[in-house]
């Protein structure tokens, strides 16, 4: 059985613009997310589920896979982790 880490990292927060690229400590937020998936044992792959080639291609930078774009019907304020999750499941079943 392969164990899946997928992390989830949209690019339209209201609250704090672009939080999950901003930086802490030198570093963008989803690193720490990305560095502490790698780092736990059984994880056979970290994903990143984004709506954007930007937090993608950082996502990418710190080790993660991120090999398809999250469609903007579930990129929203009002959705849930149920359709991301949905969404990286399927796309990992048909690839």
């Amino acid at each position: 059985m392969k164990v899946y880490s997928i992390i989830p990292a949209r690019a339209g927060s209201k609250s704090i613009p672009d939080k999950n690229i901003r930086l802490l400590a030198g570093k963008p937020l989803i690193a720490y997310s990305i560095a502490a998936a790698r780092l736990t044992n059984n994880i056979d792959r970290v994903l990143v589920t984004t709506d954007s080639e930007q937090y993608a291609s950082i996502a990418r930078e710190y080790g993660a896979e991120v090999p398809f774009r999250r469609p903007a019907e579930i990129s929203s304020d009002s959705s849930g982790d149920y359709e991301f999750i949905k969404h990286a499941l399927d796309w990992m079943q048909d690839n």
